[in-house]
């Protein structure tokens, strides 16, 4: 018996180290600094240059140079923001292939627990004993290192400065829960749109339900992900944000992996509409910001980080900072990736989809009341008007001929369309939303 105890104790150690060998759980340590007596109980967040980020026991982010740190505190740093940068390297290049090894810990304890069930009849407890043992072991220390793959919760959304931003637009309204604040809006934004696009899907604004249990959905308590997912390499399918006028922002790359913006399926307000008519933004909406304020942000990240306009500061490679006041926000930019370069913050992944046309839950869903069409050779959007509640006119042209699509809706789901071609003939659709 005091062999059977001795090997189940040498096995348990074994697996505890082996399960936390390179340590990616929690970071919290006291830290200490050189020509200083002060000390710093505080989580290890990220270094940039050589600028070292922590987040303190009352979850404010406080930023030191590595050099105000002892040399056994440097080397510490280094070698965690080089393990960190290997671990995204993998998880960007083999993040098909990633193994949950807190998971494999869960499933080999409980077969070891029902195994030892099983084989309870039989004449050889003390065995059966030290099965059970080790296989209770093994499902805690997977229990264990699973909740210490969490991110580092940043400090909560102000839900009245939330209210502020998006309470600017009169077609937008917001409310709230425990867990997320939440946006709904029809869709369709007040400014002009469609003019402008030079490469066109032939799809056309209608409005959407984003309300209820449609509505968008932005987390109240963001976390710092471990592993930031590049948006080169993820969520082409979705929207990543949602700005300040309810109208969602999409990825820059459209599902085929192209720079929207470049290749001219963009109007002048950086939107354009998807295969079910639901116009969205893939660039920062920047012409929000004279509404909003020059100092508030233009629109909030899916995982709960604020996005706002242009700025002199420097940004990681996320396209964000951390701030004075133990916040994190991301910034746009001119160029490609043009924001959110990757999501700093941790976000829920559909299991269905799979990258890069993975998306994130929760995902507010569009319905579209016609077929999808495809791109237009050569056409041009040159007009776009509102002449009434409900109703639309576009014009494109294609090779110096002009044609008008006039479209409205009702109150009863019934979509009215009326193709009006050069030479004057005319054909009309109609449409029922189900």
């Amino acid at each position: 018996m005091k062999k059977v105890v001795f090997i189940v104790i040498i096995l348990f150690l074994s697996f505890h180290v082996s399960a936390h060998e390179g340590g990616h759980g929690s970071s919290t340590k006291v830290w200490h600094f050189l020509n200083s007596e002060m000390n710093l109980n505080a989580d290890f967040i990220e270094k940039i240059d050589e600028t070292v980020y922590l987040m303190n026991d009352k979850h404010q982010v406080e930023a030191f140079n590595i050099s105000d740190f002892t040399s056994k505190e440097q080397q510490y740093i280094l070698n965690k923001a080089n393990w960190i940068s290997d671990k995204n390297t993998l998880q960007t290049e083999h993040e098909l292939y990633s193994i949950n090894y807190s998971k494999i810990l869960i499933y080999v304890g409980v077969t070891l627990l029902l195994f030892s069930f099983c084989m309870f009849r039989k004449k050889n407890k003390s065995i059966i004993l030290a099965f059970s043992f080790i296989g209770f072991a093994v499902v805690i220390m997977g229990c264990k290192t699973n909740s210490s793959s969490k991110g580092i919760k940043m400090a909560k959304n102000d839900v009245s400065y939330l209210e502020s931003i998006f309470g600017v637009f009169d077609k937008v309204t917001t409310r709230v829960d425990n867990k997320y604040f939440y946006i709904e809006s029809d869709g369709i934004p007040e400014h002009e749109m469609m003019t402008g696009i030079t490469n066109w899907q032939q799809q056309v604004p209608i409005n959407h339900d984003y309300s209820g249990t449609n509505a968008w959905a932005i987390p109240l308590h963001p976390e710092l992900a471990e592993n930031p997912l590049s948006t080169k390499d993820n969520f082409m399918k979705g929207a990543i944000a949602i700005s300040a006028n309810g109208i969602p922002i999409f990825n820059p790359l459209n599902n085929r992996g192209e720079d929207a913006n470049a290749i001219g399926e963009l109007d002048k307000w950086g939107g354009h509409c998807g295969r079910a008519d639901d116009y969205h933004y893939h660039l920062p909406p920047a012409h929000l910001q004279s509404k909003v304020g020059n100092d508030k942000p233009i629109a909030y990240a899916l995982d709960g980080f604020p996005v706002y306009g242009e700025t002199n500061e420097p940004l990681d490679e996320n396209l964000g900072r951390f701030t004075s006041d133990s916040t994190y926000q991301y910034h746009a930019v001119k160029e490609y990736p043009y924001l959110i370069a990757a999501m700093k913050g941790k976000v829920e992944i559909n299991p269905r989809t799979k990258a890069p046309e993975n998306e994130i839950m929760p995902q507010a869903k569009t319905r579209g009341v016609r077929p999808d069409l495809r791109p237009l050779r050569d056409a041009k959007i040159i007009d776009f008007k509102n002449p009434k509640p409900n109703q639309y006119s576009l014009k494109y042209e294609v090779k110096s001929s002009i044609y008008t699509i006039n479209y409205s809706w009702d109150n009863n789901g019934n979509y009215n369309y009326e193709f009006i071609n050069p030479d004057g003939t005319t054909t009309n659709s109609t449409y029922k939303r189900k």
